[in-house]
């Protein structure tokens, strides 16, 4: 299966309306109306040692991130519990976005083919879209790092200190 979706700067977002893990509704045209934008993170599984890592720093930038107008906003195909636990552990200070049915996943093209150990299999290619007030995608990459993605994606923003 490789007909999904890629994503590309320049584009309009696909619109979403999804619950976190606590039940708060994030509407992606709500939050847009407001003047903000979304930073917007798919990873593979909450609590493995790559997933922490790239959480606890968006963790650590939040206030630079939010100072610069924008939410920040992680998504998984874990369940609640799975991530309200990892948020507690971590003390993460920014919602985790409930997506077991995968059409988040889907709609941006993040559940992918994947290849481990010589094993072909479907999981989240880890990829962050950073979505402006208009709703138009300014940074779409799939296969991000996990480590010192957050200081990159600061750099590409142009996010001042």
């Amino acid at each position: 299966m490789s007909d999904y979706t890629t994503l590309e700067n320049g584009q309009k977002a696909p619109t979403f309306c999804v619950d976190d893990s606590e039940g708060n509704t994030h509407d992606l045209e709500a939050i847009n109306a407001s003047g903000k934008g979304v930073i917007l993170y798919f990873y593979p599984r909450d609590s493995t040692p790559g997933c922490t890592i790239q959480a606890c720093d968006f963790r650590d930038q939040i206030s630079r991130l939010n100072n610069s107008q924008y939410i920040v906003l992680g998504v998984s195909k874990d369940s609640a519990k799975s991530h309200d636990n990892f948020i507690a552990k971590q003390q993460l200070n920014f919602p985790l976005l409930m997506d077991e049915d995968l059409s988040l996943h889907n709609a941006y093209g993040t559940w992918r083919m994947k290849m481990n150990y010589g094993k072909e299999y479907m999981g989240c290619a880890r990829s962050t879209f950073v979505i402006n007030p208009e709703g138009d995608l300014i940074f779409a990459r799939y296969n991000v790092k996990a480590k010192n993605h957050v200081e990159m994606l600061i750099r590409e923003l142009d996010i001042a200190e």
